[in-house]
């Protein structure tokens, strides 16, 4: 039976997932979660950039490589994505985040 195309930020789940995708999954979901979902009125490609940026520095403040993301590095990530979250967004939406990223994750080999 063939499995069914199931989109999680832009990552087909019906298909293998790799780091990378996982990586990107998390900056699309970063951006969801701060800025789109919040009612963030700049641009959204200067939303996009700061959200890339804060992604970047978690991976740098975890000695972690952003270009050559592992399965432990993007846990790390989601990790200090969460602590970062806090500050700014309920528990609600930090869990929900945090769950459909690690669901991703989960896949990794």
């Amino acid at each position: 039976m063939k499995k069914v195309p199931c989109f999680t930020y832009g990552v087909d789940t019906s298909k293998p997932v790799t780091p990378l995708l996982v990586r990107d999954a998390i900056l699309e979901c970063f951006f969801k979660a701060h800025c789109e979902d919040s009612g963030v009125t700049s641009e959204e490609a200067e939303a996009r950039k700061y959200c890339r940026q804060i992604v970047e520095k978690v991976f740098s403040d975890n000695g972690d490589d952003f270009e050559k993301p592992t399965k432990q590095s993007l846990i790390n990530c989601v990790e200090g994505l969460v602590s970062f979250s806090k500050y700014f967004r309920n528990p609600q939406v930090i869990e929900k985040h945090y769950d459909e990223i690690m669901e991703l994750i989960n896949m990794l080999p």
